[in-house]
């Protein structure tokens, strides 16, 4: 839920959020998070949670890189324990197909258009080359290229990509406006240049993602609207209002709560 669970540190009775598999080497940005939090606190402490940052933030990133502005909805409480096991179960990893990701989108109560909007949130960041390495070495163990990449675009990854386990270099997920919140990551996928698997299968399996891909490429307008309406809709996903949770003081911890171990 959105709930600011991922923000809290292990402790010896919390397992954090950040060590799931899916977050590790990917989620960051978190001493972001604490100068807003410490500069919030310092003007009206106890007010604004961590949950409701991270909303915040999001919206702020995206307009600041030219994407849609939204209303959004402030309210949320923060929880007060994280929940590793459900956050590996719950969360798509880059290697996961497009009827995995789809399903789990859907126990969320997210639909087919939701997937291909947010998904279109990858027009921007960067992630390690060993999370898509096997696309261009050894793709579902066949020795091979993934046959849905570009083969010019393997070439240039290749370049800088080893086939290694733990190689962290990074590259960006859409490479022609890195920076931007714009619709070339669809346009990227009609020209078989989706980074990881789960971006490139929404176009590279006959489905009924592709044609909301084809939408989205061919108008930054409804995509953007579509975006719009997913985000919305994906925070408010059981988030802790009222009486429920708490507004941490320290994003990293619950009030009263023991620093990392």
């Amino acid at each position: 839920g959105c709930d600011g669970s991922l923000l809290l540190d292990s402790t010896s009775t919390i397992d954090s959020e950040k060590d799931a598999f899916p977050n590790q080497a990917s989620a960051r940005g978190f001493p972001v998070v604490d100068d807003i939090k410490t500069a919030l606190e310092s003007q009206c402490s106890g007010v604004v949670s961590c949950a409701d940052i991270l909303a915040i933030a999001s919206e702020v990133a995206v307009v600041l890189a030219g994407g849609p502005e939204w209303s959004v909805l402030l309210g949320r409480r923060d929880g007060t324990t994280a929940n590793r096991a459900g956050a590996n179960s719950n969360l798509p990893g880059p290697r996961d197909g497009l009827s995995n990701i789809t399903r789990m989108f859907s126990n969320q109560g997210l639909d087919t258009t939701d997937v291909v909007a947010l998904s279109g949130a990858h027009t921007f960041g960067r992630a390690q080359c060993q999370f898509f390495n096997d696309r261009l070495y050894n793709f579902n163990s066949t020795g091979a290229q993934d046959s849905s990449m570009d083969s010019a675009y393997v070439t240039s990854l290749r370049g800088s990509c080893t086939n290694s386990t733990d190689d962290t270099t990074l590259f960006d997920l859409d490479p022609t406006t890195a920076d931007g919140f714009d619709n070339n990551y669809y346009t990227n996928l009609q020209s078989n240049r989706g980074l990881l698997q789960s971006d490139q299968e929404l176009f590279s399996i006959d489905g009924a993602t592709v044609p909301i891909v084809q939408s989205f490429a061919s108008s930054q307008s409804t995509f953007f609207d579509s975006f719009v309406n997913s985000i919305i809709k994906m925070g408010n996903i059981s988030p802790l209002t009222g009486t429920s949770g708490e507004i941490r003081s320290n994003c990293r911890r619950v009030n009263g709560g023991q620093i990392q171990k």
